[in-house]
Protein backbone atom coordinates (compact mmCIF):
# COMPACT_ATOMS: atom_id res chain seq x y z
CA UNK A 1 0.00 0.00 0.00
CA UNK A 2 1.28 3.43 -0.82
CA UNK A 3 1.35 6.03 1.94
CA UNK A 4 -1.45 8.63 1.57
CA UNK A 5 -0.32 11.98 0.25
CA UNK A 6 -1.52 14.04 3.19
CA UNK A 7 -3.29 12.03 5.91
CA UNK A 8 -5.34 13.96 8.44
CA UNK A 9 -4.38 14.45 12.06
CA UNK A 10 -5.23 11.47 14.23
CA UNK A 11 -4.66 13.16 17.59
CA UNK A 12 -8.04 11.88 18.79
CA UNK A 13 -6.41 8.43 18.82
CA UNK A 14 -4.35 9.58 21.82
CA UNK A 15 -6.81 8.88 24.60
CA UNK A 16 -7.57 10.36 27.98
CA UNK A 17 -8.65 7.83 30.63
CA UNK A 18 -12.27 8.91 30.14
CA UNK A 19 -12.06 8.44 26.38
CA UNK A 20 -10.45 5.03 26.82
CA UNK A 21 -13.20 3.95 29.21
CA UNK A 22 -15.83 5.02 26.68
CA UNK A 23 -14.10 3.06 23.92
CA UNK A 24 -13.98 -0.06 26.10
CA UNK A 25 -17.72 0.26 26.77
CA UNK A 26 -18.23 0.51 23.00
CA UNK A 27 -16.52 -2.86 22.54
CA UNK A 28 -12.96 -1.94 21.55
CA UNK A 29 -10.19 -4.40 22.36
CA UNK A 30 -8.06 -3.27 25.33
CA UNK A 31 -4.49 -4.52 25.77
CA UNK A 32 -1.84 -3.79 28.38
CA UNK A 33 1.63 -4.06 26.84
CA UNK A 34 4.64 -4.81 29.00
CA UNK A 35 8.01 -6.49 29.11
CA UNK A 36 8.27 -9.07 31.87
CA UNK A 37 5.50 -7.31 33.81
CA UNK A 38 2.80 -9.98 33.79
CA UNK A 39 2.89 -10.21 37.59
CA UNK A 40 2.20 -6.48 37.83
CA UNK A 41 -0.65 -6.86 35.36
CA UNK A 42 -2.16 -9.64 37.49
CA UNK A 43 -1.91 -7.45 40.57
CA UNK A 44 -3.71 -4.48 39.01
CA UNK A 45 -4.79 -3.57 35.50
CA UNK A 46 -7.49 -1.62 33.71
CA UNK A 47 -10.66 -3.73 33.81
CA UNK A 48 -11.14 -5.75 30.64
CA UNK A 49 -7.53 -5.56 29.50
CA UNK A 50 -5.61 -8.48 28.09
CA UNK A 51 -1.81 -8.68 28.48
CA UNK A 52 0.75 -8.66 25.65
CA UNK A 53 4.44 -9.08 26.34
CA UNK A 54 6.84 -7.46 23.89
CA UNK A 55 8.81 -10.71 23.90
CA UNK A 56 6.12 -11.97 21.52
CA UNK A 57 6.78 -9.08 19.12
CA UNK A 58 10.57 -8.91 18.94
CA UNK A 59 13.31 -11.49 19.16
CA UNK A 60 16.94 -11.60 20.32
CA UNK A 61 19.73 -11.10 19.62
CA UNK A 62 18.88 -7.70 18.06
CA UNK A 63 15.26 -7.38 19.31
CA UNK A 64 14.00 -6.82 15.78
CA UNK A 65 10.44 -7.61 14.78
CA UNK A 66 9.59 -11.30 14.76
CA UNK A 67 8.87 -12.86 11.34
CA UNK A 68 5.59 -11.75 9.80
CA UNK A 69 4.00 -15.17 10.26
CA UNK A 70 4.71 -15.02 14.00
CA UNK A 71 3.42 -11.44 14.27
CA UNK A 72 0.22 -12.45 12.50
CA UNK A 73 -0.26 -15.34 14.93
CA UNK A 74 0.15 -13.00 17.91
CA UNK A 75 -2.50 -10.65 16.55
CA UNK A 76 -4.97 -13.40 15.69
CA UNK A 77 -4.57 -14.95 19.14
CA UNK A 78 -5.52 -11.58 20.63
CA UNK A 79 -8.58 -11.33 18.39
CA UNK A 80 -7.12 -8.56 16.22
CA UNK A 81 -8.16 -8.13 12.59
CA UNK A 82 -7.30 -5.36 10.16
CA UNK A 83 -10.59 -3.63 11.00
CA UNK A 84 -10.33 -3.93 14.81
CA UNK A 85 -10.20 -0.93 17.10
CA UNK A 86 -7.29 -1.63 19.45
CA UNK A 87 -6.62 0.34 22.62
CA UNK A 88 -3.11 0.06 24.05
CA UNK A 89 -1.55 1.19 27.30
CA UNK A 90 1.39 0.22 29.44
CA UNK A 91 3.25 0.95 32.62
CA UNK A 92 5.81 1.98 30.01
CA UNK A 93 4.28 3.96 27.15
CA UNK A 94 7.35 2.95 25.13
CA UNK A 95 6.30 -0.69 25.32
CA UNK A 96 2.81 0.23 24.19
CA UNK A 97 4.23 2.33 21.35
CA UNK A 98 6.38 -0.61 20.18
CA UNK A 99 3.20 -2.67 19.87
CA UNK A 100 1.33 0.22 18.25
CA UNK A 101 3.91 0.62 15.51
CA UNK A 102 3.96 -3.10 14.70
CA UNK A 103 0.17 -3.26 14.62
CA UNK A 104 0.07 -0.34 12.21
CA UNK A 105 2.76 -2.05 10.13
CA UNK A 106 0.59 -5.17 10.13
CA UNK A 107 -2.30 -3.18 8.72
CA UNK A 108 -4.51 -2.57 11.75
CA UNK A 109 -6.02 0.77 10.82
CA UNK A 110 -7.35 1.92 14.20
CA UNK A 111 -4.69 1.72 16.92
CA UNK A 112 -5.18 4.04 19.90
CA UNK A 113 -2.94 4.78 22.87
CA UNK A 114 -3.67 5.88 26.43
CA UNK A 115 -1.77 9.15 26.90
CA UNK A 116 0.31 8.86 30.06
CA UNK A 117 -0.21 5.10 30.33
CA UNK A 118 -1.44 3.21 33.38
CA UNK A 119 -0.17 5.98 35.64
CA UNK A 120 -2.69 8.39 34.08
CA UNK A 121 -5.49 5.91 34.79
CA UNK A 122 -4.40 5.54 38.40
CA UNK A 123 -3.93 9.30 38.86
CA UNK A 124 -7.66 9.77 38.27
CA UNK A 125 -8.50 7.22 40.94
CA UNK A 126 -10.12 4.85 38.46
CA UNK A 127 -10.79 1.26 39.40
CA UNK A 128 -8.34 -1.53 38.68
CA UNK A 129 -8.91 -5.25 38.32
CA UNK A 130 -6.74 -8.10 39.59
CA UNK A 131 -6.21 -11.64 38.42
CA UNK A 132 -5.97 -13.29 35.03
CA UNK A 133 -6.99 -12.29 31.54
CA UNK A 134 -10.47 -12.33 29.98
CA UNK A 135 -11.41 -15.43 27.95
CA UNK A 136 -9.59 -15.65 24.61
CA UNK A 137 -11.31 -14.19 21.56
CA UNK A 138 -9.16 -15.49 18.72
CA UNK A 139 -9.75 -14.10 15.23
CA UNK A 140 -10.12 -16.66 12.46
CA UNK A 141 -8.44 -14.41 9.87
CA UNK A 142 -6.83 -11.00 9.57
CA UNK A 143 -9.24 -10.14 6.75
CA UNK A 144 -6.74 -8.25 4.60
CA UNK A 145 -3.29 -8.69 3.02
CA UNK A 146 -0.53 -8.95 5.64
CA UNK A 147 1.41 -6.83 6.35
CA UNK A 148 -0.83 -4.01 5.23
CA UNK A 149 1.73 -1.23 5.61
CA UNK A 150 5.20 -2.61 4.86
CA UNK A 151 6.30 0.98 4.16
CA UNK A 152 6.10 1.62 7.92
CA UNK A 153 9.30 -0.39 8.50
CA UNK A 154 12.74 -0.33 6.91
CA UNK A 155 15.71 -2.66 7.28
CA UNK A 156 19.40 -1.76 7.16
CA UNK A 157 19.45 -1.66 3.36
CA UNK A 158 16.45 0.64 3.43
CA UNK A 159 18.12 2.90 5.97
CA UNK A 160 21.24 3.14 3.80
CA UNK A 161 19.09 4.02 0.81
CA UNK A 162 17.41 6.85 2.71
CA UNK A 163 20.79 8.36 3.59
CA UNK A 164 21.54 8.66 -0.12
CA UNK A 165 18.36 10.61 -0.88
CA UNK A 166 17.88 14.38 -0.73
CA UNK A 167 14.18 13.95 0.06
CA UNK A 168 14.61 11.57 3.00
CA UNK A 169 15.81 11.63 6.60
CA UNK A 170 17.10 9.04 9.03
CA UNK A 171 16.17 10.44 12.45
CA UNK A 172 18.12 9.36 15.56
CA UNK A 173 15.79 9.25 18.57
CA UNK A 174 18.57 9.08 21.14
CA UNK A 175 20.10 11.34 23.75
CA UNK A 176 22.82 13.82 22.84
CA UNK A 177 25.41 11.67 24.63
CA UNK A 178 24.39 8.65 22.58
CA UNK A 179 24.28 10.64 19.34
CA UNK A 180 27.72 12.13 19.89
CA UNK A 181 29.35 8.89 21.06
CA UNK A 182 29.90 9.70 24.72
CA UNK A 183 27.98 6.52 25.59
CA UNK A 184 26.21 3.74 23.71
CA UNK A 185 23.29 4.10 26.11
CA UNK A 186 22.97 0.35 26.71
CA UNK A 187 24.83 -2.19 28.82
CA UNK A 188 24.76 -4.68 25.95
CA UNK A 189 25.79 -2.35 23.11
CA UNK A 190 29.54 -1.75 23.12
CA UNK A 191 29.86 0.55 20.12
CA UNK A 192 29.53 4.27 20.70
CA UNK A 193 28.54 6.84 18.13
CA UNK A 194 25.73 7.14 15.63
CA UNK A 195 24.88 6.47 12.01
CA UNK A 196 26.80 8.89 9.75
CA UNK A 197 24.37 11.26 8.08
CA UNK A 198 21.55 10.71 10.55
CA UNK A 199 19.89 13.77 12.06
CA UNK A 200 19.37 14.09 15.77
CA UNK A 201 15.69 13.81 16.68
CA UNK A 202 16.23 13.98 20.45
CA UNK A 203 14.79 11.66 23.09
CA UNK A 204 14.87 12.29 26.84
CA UNK A 205 16.93 12.42 29.99
CA UNK A 206 20.62 11.65 29.68
CA UNK A 207 21.50 8.18 30.88
CA UNK A 208 17.91 6.91 30.66
CA UNK A 209 16.99 4.99 27.50
CA UNK A 210 13.45 4.68 28.87
CA UNK A 211 12.90 8.45 28.85
CA UNK A 212 11.20 10.49 26.13
CA UNK A 213 11.02 13.67 28.20
CA UNK A 214 11.79 15.87 25.17
CA UNK A 215 8.43 14.70 23.80
CA UNK A 216 6.35 14.47 26.96
CA UNK A 217 5.33 16.51 29.97
CA UNK A 218 6.19 15.53 33.54
CA UNK A 219 3.20 13.16 33.64
CA UNK A 220 4.33 11.32 30.52
CA UNK A 221 1.72 12.85 28.23
CA UNK A 222 2.51 13.95 24.68
CA UNK A 223 3.59 17.57 24.24
CA UNK A 224 1.66 19.67 21.69
CA UNK A 225 2.39 18.50 18.19
CA UNK A 226 3.58 21.97 17.21
CA UNK A 227 6.34 21.80 19.82
CA UNK A 228 7.53 18.40 18.61
CA UNK A 229 7.53 19.49 14.96
CA UNK A 230 9.44 22.66 15.82
CA UNK A 231 12.04 20.57 17.65
CA UNK A 232 12.41 18.35 14.60
CA UNK A 233 12.62 21.24 12.13
CA UNK A 234 15.67 22.58 13.97
CA UNK A 235 17.46 19.41 12.87
CA UNK A 236 16.10 19.29 9.33
CA UNK A 237 13.45 16.67 10.09
CA UNK A 238 10.45 18.03 8.23
CA UNK A 239 6.96 16.92 7.36
CA UNK A 240 6.81 15.60 3.80
CA UNK A 241 10.27 14.04 3.75
CA UNK A 242 10.48 10.27 3.81
CA UNK A 243 11.45 9.84 7.48
CA UNK A 244 12.61 6.71 9.26
CA UNK A 245 13.03 6.94 13.03
CA UNK A 246 15.45 4.72 14.95
CA UNK A 247 17.02 4.48 18.40
CA UNK A 248 19.04 1.71 20.04
CA UNK A 249 16.62 -1.19 19.59
CA UNK A 250 13.28 0.29 18.52
CA UNK A 251 11.18 1.47 21.45
CA UNK A 252 11.89 5.20 21.50
CA UNK A 253 11.77 5.26 17.72
CA UNK A 254 8.33 3.62 17.85
CA UNK A 255 6.98 6.39 20.07
CA UNK A 256 8.40 9.09 17.78
CA UNK A 257 6.84 7.26 14.84
CA UNK A 258 3.47 7.01 16.59
CA UNK A 259 3.46 10.71 17.47
CA UNK A 260 4.30 11.55 13.83
CA UNK A 261 1.50 9.22 12.71
CA UNK A 262 -0.90 10.97 15.09
CA UNK A 263 0.09 14.31 13.57
CA UNK A 264 -0.61 13.06 10.06
CA UNK A 265 2.93 12.85 8.75
CA UNK A 266 2.53 11.18 5.35
CA UNK A 267 5.71 9.13 4.76
CA UNK A 268 7.20 7.64 7.90
CA UNK A 269 8.79 4.41 9.11
CA UNK A 270 10.89 2.84 11.85
CA UNK A 271 14.35 1.49 11.12
CA UNK A 272 13.88 -1.60 13.24
CA UNK A 273 17.52 -2.58 13.72
CA UNK A 274 18.62 0.81 14.97
CA UNK A 275 22.05 1.49 16.38
CA UNK A 276 22.35 -2.04 17.78
CA UNK A 277 22.14 -3.62 14.34
CA UNK A 278 24.04 -0.86 12.54
CA UNK A 279 26.99 -0.83 14.93
CA UNK A 280 27.33 -4.65 14.79
CA UNK A 281 28.89 -4.90 18.22
CA UNK A 282 30.06 -8.48 17.62
CA UNK A 283 29.07 -9.64 21.07
CA UNK A 284 28.25 -13.31 21.58
CA UNK A 285 24.60 -13.94 22.25
CA UNK A 286 25.40 -15.42 25.66
CA UNK A 287 26.74 -12.05 26.78
CA UNK A 288 23.57 -10.19 25.84
CA UNK A 289 21.05 -9.88 28.67
CA UNK A 290 17.37 -10.37 27.96
CA UNK A 291 15.84 -7.06 27.00
CA UNK A 292 13.32 -7.19 29.81
CA UNK A 293 16.14 -7.10 32.34
CA UNK A 294 16.64 -3.41 31.55
CA UNK A 295 13.01 -2.38 31.47
CA UNK A 296 11.66 -3.81 34.71
CA UNK A 297 10.11 -1.34 37.12
CA UNK A 298 9.29 1.07 34.29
Amino acid sequence: MNAPHDPPSRLAHLLTPAALAAQVRAGALLIEVGCGTHAQYRAAHIPGARYLDTAALEAPPLFNKVPDADLLEVLLALGIRHDSTVLLYGRSTLAAARAAHLMLYAGVADVRLLDGGFAAWQAEGRSAAAGGEPPPRRATSFGAPFPGRPDFLVDMAGARALLARDDAVLASIRTWSEHTGVTSGYSYIRARGDIPGARWGRAGREGDVNSMSDYQDAAGRMLPGEAIEAMWREQGIRRGLRTAFYCGTGWRASLAFYYAWLMGWPDIAVYDGGWFEWSDSGMHESSRPERCCRVTNR
